[in-house]
């Protein structure tokens, strides 16, 4: 028998600083999803507004242009509000989630200590009602990491400063060119889905 546990994988933060620097290898340690075969389909639970169905579905169609995993957005079964996981999918959630210093965040369930069951990606609006994020490169990038963590991707970069990597798994303070995957990023999944 496996012990459930949850881990926040992901944490898009407001650009305050630097963090690390760029890495070659941008998996997030073992976490990955249990499948049978690939392409693997994974269902994106649509609890967002419209103001994010577009989004959402923008972040569907980049990530299933992998080769190891095709996405679909479904309706939700969550409450946007408080974004309960559901078994084997991840449910996409936007509400207000307060001034706590994230713009979004991306939560997993794993068994087992590596299989990921089931996972949760927040978006949150305290933040993308200001003018500043309320433009469609921001909501881009946000969604399309957060979503990218919850497959079990890192960042490829966390220095705000650094010259955009041309991905949305990278921090950014100008989001205009890094609101889509990359190839490194199709690779790396590639390599954490190949067993």
């Amino acid at each position: 028998k496996f012990m459930k546990k949850s881990v926040i994988l992901g944490i898009l933060l407001l650009s305050f600083g630097s963090a690390m620097v760029a890495s070659a290898d941008h998996s997030w340690g073992p976490y990955h999803w249990a499948r049978t075969s690939n392409p693997f389909q994974l269902k994106l639970g649509d609890n967002v507004s419209g103001a994010w169905d577009a989004v959402l579905n923008t972040a569907s169609n980049d990530w299933s242009l992998s080769t190891v995993l095709d996405t679909s957005v479904v309706p939700g079964l969550s409450n946007p509000k408080n974004c309960k996981p559901v078994a084997g999918r991840i449910e996409i959630c936007n509400s207000r989630y307060g001034n706590n210093g994230w713009l979004g965040i991306a939560q997993i369930w794993i068994t087992g200590g590596e299989h990921i069951t089931q996972g949760v990606t927040k978006v949150n609006d305290t933040y993308f009602n200001t003018s500043k994020y309320n433009t469609l490169a921001w909501k881009n990038l946000v969604m399309c990491q957060e979503v990218g963590h919850n497959f079990g991707l890192d960042h490829q970069d966390e220095t705000f400063n650094n010259p955009n990597l041309d991905t949305c798994m990278d921090y950014t303070n100008n989001p205009e060119t890094n609101q889509h995957p990359n190839t490194h990023d199709y690779a790396q999944l590639e390599e954490i889905y190949t067993h």
